[in-house]
């Protein structure tokens, strides 16, 4: 998938430049958006879409907006998410910026999800950062989530301001079961290269495992450089993650 966005940026550019384009790599890209517009669903809920698009013999394909920090006007959110659109992917996610900057709980990130699930009739993925989250604001979000129609969200742990505490919940496999009972479509992430604080692949392996456990619908990956990917996949199914 980055290999195919990457060539569809450079098939962009060089139309924008007038450089001279090689013929093989415009008729690759054109294949490509052809293949995405067709018969993609605006489905609220994520959940199976691997396998629905695998069975229909395509690759499943999203895009992630990252607000910048600090708040983002609806309508230059807008604007990106029209772009994004462009692309027909299966689903567009949003994430949540770190240390409470105002794009996460309280912040734009379910007014942008709102805005792609509805506006952009594209099924949206709501970040849903929890280590500084108390279960009533937990509580909080989900219904403002409900409410905005968006139903897939990505639990995570998040990262703590300098000099914070975690609240209610220190890992995602404890928010997960909260989501799951609220009727959502969990996501949960992966990390093929390891986590920042845990680059023991055994331990990535029986987190992965927890949360899978805690009820995490699916699972998306870290972007990682190195291709130790079916390494990790092999690992992650020896352990009994599908």
């Amino acid at each position: 998938l980055y290999n195919s966005a990457w060539k569809i940026w450079r098939a962009r550019r060089a139309e924008e430049s007038h450089e001279e384009r090689d013929p093989s790599l415009m008729e690759t890209v054109a294949r490509l958006f052809e293949e995405s517009r067709e018969n993609r669903s605006a489905d609220a809920r994520c959940c199976g879409v691997a396998d629905k698009e695998g069975a229909a013999g395509r690759i499943p394909f999203s895009v992630e907006m990252f607000p910048p920090k600090g708040q983002l006007t609806l309508d230059a959110a807008r604007k990106v998410v029209e772009g994004l659109r462009a692309a027909s992917p299966d689903f567009i996610s949003v994430t949540c910026s770190a240390g409470g900057s105002g794009n996460g709980h309280g912040g734009q990130t379910v007014a942008i999800a709102e805005l792609i699930q509805n506006e952009a009739a594209t099924p949206a993925v709501a970040h849903f950062t929890c280590v500084s989250a108390t279960a009533s604001l937990v509580a909080t979000e989900v219904e403002a989530l409900r409410a905005a129609g968006v139903e897939t969200v990505l639990a995570l742990r998040g990262d703590l301001a300098p000099g914070q505490e975690p609240a209610d919940f220190r890992y995602a496999y404890e928010l997960i079961p909260r989501l799951k009972a609220a009727g959502l479509c969990v996501g949960a992430a992966a990390y093929p290269e390891g986590h920042i604080d845990c680059l023991d692949p055994r331990e990535n392996i029986r987190h992965l495992r927890a949360k899978q456990d805690a009820g995490a619908d699916f699972f998306i990956t870290q972007l990682f450089f190195n291709n130790d990917f079916y390494r990790f996949r092999e690992a992650a199914e020896s352990a009994g993650v599908a």
